[in-house]
């Protein structure tokens, strides 16, 4: 008894898989250059409306001010003065906030005497100007000078972000000597962040806005608090802690079990005003 095998078309296979894997090679590399052309539509959502304070539900004892950067972008900030304690907040807020939905996080260090600043960043709140790293830098460095101009000083000061206001946080942190430094639901780096976002994709190498919260957190020698939630689905709850194993005493790190990345406010308030005592 004999088999007969028709021979396999060993050409024709090579040739149909060389063509799938230049099709995926394709696809990869538009999606590559998609993502780095786009990538800061993917980081900055602004708002691009403004709601003045006459029509928002904001704590009554803010104010707006104005501030310029030194790039000539007019900004606009919400700011209640201190009543009986020494330090004024300045807080950073995330990527998809804005001044009037931000402004609510304010209100405990408010009632508690505290001085609270809600900074705004460019392209947001109506506001001229297109959101990068630098220019957030900028905006919030006219913020700072703002308040000084008011007889703040930085050293009354207490800087506090969240999300991608972290690394605007961070940064100021580096440039002045404040009074101490808040980061609630912080990253490593936007780099870092990228790669766990897009893993199969050189993300860290491509990305423009770094914002190196990794880099920076040794260079601080102002009192640190770090808060982060165990369920954070957007920023891994490892990064405060190893961010906290980079910084310099004095420091504090709070996980709170069972807090995602937007809902940490309402408990993380006490343990900042408590924090915040011990400071002076």
């Amino acid at each position: 008894m004999s088999f007969g095998f028709e021979s396999l078309p060993v050409v024709g296979i090579k040739t149909r898989i060389k063509r799938l894997l230049a099709i995926l090679a394709g696809s990869y590399l538009l999606f590559l250059i998609g993502l780095f052309v786009y990538q800061r539509s993917l980081l900055y959502f602004p708002t691009h409306t403004y709601v003045p304070l006459s029509e928002a539900q904001a704590n009554p004892a803010f104010q707006e001010i104005t501030a310029r950067t030194a790039d000539g972008i007019d900004l606009k900030a919400w700011y209640a003065p201190a009543t009986t304690k020494p330090f004024t907040f300045v807080f950073f807020h995330g990527n998809g906030d804005s001044l009037n939905s931000a402004s609510a996080a304010a209100d405990p260090y408010i009632r508690a005497g505290y001085g609270f600043l809600v900074a705004e960043y460019r392209g947001y709140s109506g506001l001229l100007g297109k959101p990068t790293e630098a220019g957030l830098y900028a905006d919030a460095r006219a913020n700072l000078y703002a308040l000084e101009a008011r007889g703040v000083k930085s050293e009354a000061i207490i800087l506090f972000g969240h999300s991608l206001g972290t690394g605007v946080a961070t940064q100021m942190a580096v440039e002045f000597h404040t009074g101490g430094l808040v980061l609630l639901a912080p990253f490593l780096s936007m780099g870092e962040l990228a790669q766990h976002e897009y893993p199969i994709f050189p993300a860290k190498l491509i990305i423009l806005d770094r914002f190196e919260n990794d880099k920076k957190i040794g260079k601080i020698r102002a009192p640190l608090l770090i808060i982060n939630g165990t369920n954070d689905q957007l920023i891994p709850p490892s990064h405060g802690k190893l961010l906290y194993a980079l910084a310099h005493d004095p420091r504090q790190f709070i996980s709170l079990p069972n807090h995602g990345h937007n809902d940490l406010f309402q408990d993380a308030a006490p343990l900042i005003l408590n924090w915040a005592i011990r400071l002076g």
